[in-house]
């Protein structure tokens, strides 16, 4: 549970402040470690009790397409990790409409479920973070 003193938000079990993380992914997610090892960092910041969320902006959003075929390239797929974030309380999943249309897709190729915004709503969700971080 937690609580808000003085505009800080606490966490009670922890007794650490819950800051707002956003991870910002802007590559496609296999020739670099980039779309990996930010999944990873993540992944592990919900375990620490903080507000994440991710934005998937440029090539970032083919990390979340479903149906990716890696084993020609001798890569493991891991856009199936993506579907296991609910469990990490990690359900602020955001995409930017000219990303997607820009590469002709829609919410229907996704492998999870996203709030789509423009690029101008996504700015201003950004400046709410108190912490961004992008691969």
């Amino acid at each position: 549970m937690s609580e808000t003193t003085g505009g800080v938000e606490f966490d009670e079990e922890s007794g650490g402040a819950i800051k707002k993380f956003m991870f910002v992914n802007r590559k496609a997610p296999y020739g670099t470690i980039y779309a990996l090892e930010g999944l990873e960092v993540v992944l592990i910041s919900a375990a620490f009790d903080q507000d994440v969320s991710m934005a998937f902006l440029d090539d970032g959003v083919y990390e979340i397409v479903k149906g990716q075929h890696t084993k020609a390239i001798g890569m493991k797929n891991f856009s199936p990790t993506y579907r296991a974030l609910e469990g990490y309380d990690i359900e602020k999943l955001y995409v930017e409409k000219e990303s997607l249309e820009r590469r002709g897709l829609t919410v229907d190729n996704l492998i999870v479920p996203v709030e789509v915004l423009t690029s101008a709503e996504m700015g201003e969700l950004m400046s709410q973070q108190e912490v961004l971080i992008s691969f």
